[in-house]
């Protein structure tokens, strides 16, 4: 009953306006076209809904939005909602079927269904749904090939579908869930709870995920995965749950689960269909309770190639140059995840051979490598990156590689190992590559022994790749191709035309339409001009320029040769590289 006076107070609120009427006012369509649809609908007595669908005048997506302004009826895009095990679980899916109705989430406070509808005037529905669920239905607008494809995925997700059967033993009483309850009851959950933790790991690898947020809100808990370097949100569970999968994932990596009221740190390992990954935790107490990252580090795959990452041509090459050098510093730059680290490791693994000894100093080691010493920064215990190089000189080392150069007393230590026949790799947080020599000033470091010491310096991004199983060529704007012509100057290929690629979306890849990640790169390697640069103390911007008319490929340039070339798209050059 309370669906129907719902619906038909909506139905009277815009009574004067029209579908064509509402259409116009969306964009979608010409006034023209309106008075068209409006004298279809007098001369053959059918209605505009049936005129426009039946000749194909506007897309599915805009006929939904303009029947739920209509009806004053809220509009969902189904494709970034997350799925939700416990409206799954109150919805079987041949009634879904039946109605062409998702379900997309339950506020138990409310006692309140949100359910995506492909008529949201169907006053049947809603009524058998409300008995069948016991809780009061709020119907939102959907397109109906959505609604149809997500009862099938959704329904069928192994994430979805095996967290939706764990909570259904959980029980809906979450008021007594007490993960170390004695009783046989509360061993079951334990039980149910560590299934659900491990569901949500499993999801994660089958899924190239990076890491993987459990994040507390409000009415429900949200758990986010990282794809490709975006988050996707995947998942929401029973707010009741959030204090044992906390507690389950601090067992499991040791951390205190009594203390929630300031961050903790913790690692464990996990194994699923033969594979092992190393997760490092971390909490964080947040309004609505604790918030867990966890972050995957594959122990298994090896560490790519230059060559893989993205590196290619005269970048490749200079960078080769330098570390067959027998001393000075190479240094790499970018923001936090930008695959700093792991060009690193693909360096060290190309030079590590027997005849060397190499010391890496990192907070934390994220991959081990055969052959090498890898050492863990412990700074409560008086092991920094400082101290720690200072103690590498006396380890008859050939190759160090220090995490990150943070202060004057690491960048002077490894100056001063570099001159004294070292090879020292390491990382800088600035933009760009001509950005570090200005930045190492600053930190006090002396010109004229970075002038002697640096022998080349890298800047990095990674972009998504495009999936190759569902690539589509397109003619972009003529202003993106004026823009990357002049950005290309005389690297744009002679007789390219103006075609470029994008990835169409399948179910491989989410409907994403990108497929993995690859590295754009600016190789600066230190000339006698740049040598000279340095001593001035001359400014990022000049640096550029003379690396530039030297032939160093910018960020942006190499991002651009890589859309022409269709392994990305101008979006994701323009989200890293944009100035």
């Amino acid at each position: 009953m309370a669906a129907q006076m719902a619906v038909s107070s909506a139905v009277n609120g815009d009574s004067a306006k029209t579908l064509a009427d509402i259409l116009v006012t969306q964009g979608a369509f010409s006034v023209d076209l309106a008075k068209q649809v409006k004298l279809a609908e007098v001369q053959t007595g059918k209605s505009q809904e049936e005129i426009l669908k039946s000749q194909n005048l506007v897309s599915e997506t805009d006929l939904v939005k303009a029947k739920a302004a209509l009806y004053n009826i809220p509009y969902v895009d189904l494709a970034n909602l997350p799925a939700s095990p416990e409206a799954l679980a109150v919805l079987p899916q041949e009634v879904a079927e039946k109605f062409k109705v998702f379900p997309i989430s339950v506020d138990s406070a409310q006692k309140q269904l949100i359910l995506a509808m492909t008529d949201p005037m169907d006053l049947t529905a809603i009524e058998f749904i409300e008995q069948k669920a016991s809780l009061r239905v709020k119907p939102v607008a959907a397109e109906p090939t959505k609604i149809a494809e997500f009862i099938v995925s959704r329904y069928s997700t192994s994430l979805a579908e095996e967290v939706t059967e764990a909570l259904k033993e959980v029980g809906p009483e979450g008021g007594n869930l007490k993960i170390f309850d004695t009783t046989r009851v509360g061993l079951i959950r334990e039980e149910k709870i560590a299934e659900i933790v491990s569901h949500i790991l499993e999801f994660a690898m089958k899924s190239r995920s990076s890491d993987v947020h459990i994040e507390p809100q409000e009415k429900s808990t949200r758990v986010r995965y990282r794809i490709d370097g975006i988050l996707q949100e995947k998942l929401t569970t029973p707010k009741d749950l959030h204090e044992a999968l906390v507690s389950r994932i601090k067992i499991l990596s040791g951390m205190k689960i009594d203390e929630r009221r300031i961050p903790q740190d913790g690692r464990f390992n996990f194994k699923a269909g033969g594979e092992e990954v190393d997760l490092r935790v971390s909490s964080l107490p947040t309004a609505w309770g604790e918030k867990m990252v966890l972050r995957l580090l594959k122990k298994s795959g090896g560490v790519p190639s230059l060559p893989e990452l993205g590196l290619r041509g005269r970048a490749l090459k200079n960078l080769e140059d330098a570390i067959l050098r027998p001393h000075g510093i190479i240094i790499l730059c970018g923001p936090t995840g930008s695959g700093k680290t792991t060009t690193l490791y693909s360096v060290i693994t190309k030079i590590s051979t027997p005849k060397v000894n190499i010391i890496t100093l990192e907070d934390p080691i994220e991959y081990k490598i055969a052959g090498v010493n890898q050492v863990q920064i412990n700074p409560a215990a008086g092991l920094s990156f400082a101290s720690g190089l200072r103690s590498f000189l006396r380890q008859d080392p050939n190759i160090i590689l220090v995490g990150e150069i943070r202060d004057k007393e690491t960048a002077d230590l490894a100056i001063q190992a570099s001159l004294t026949g070292h090879l020292v790799f390491s990382t800088l947080h600035t933009n760009d590559a001509s950005g570090a020599l200005p930045r190492l000033i600053d930190m006090g470091a002396e010109p004229y022994l970075l002038a002697s010491s640096i022998t080349a310096i890298v800047g990095q991004r990674v972009v998504r790749q495009i999936h190759k199983d569902c690539k589509v060529g397109y003619s972009p704007d003529p202003k993106v191709l004026a823009d990357m012509k002049a950005v290309l100057g005389s690297l744009w290929p002679v007789g390219r035309d103006g075609q470029l690629y994008k990835g169409g979306g399948d179910a491989e890849c989410d409907n994403s339409g990108y497929f993995g990640r690859i590295g754009i790169f600016e190789v600066l390697p230190v000339s006698e001009k740049i040598s000279r640069l340095i001593l001035e103390r001359a400014a990022s911007s000049a640096i550029e320029r003379e690396a530039r008319e030297e032939g160093m490929i910018t960020l942006k340039q190499d991002g651009y040769l890589k859309v022409l070339e269709g392994l990305s798209t101008i979006e994701e050059v323009l989200r890293v590289a944009q100035e």
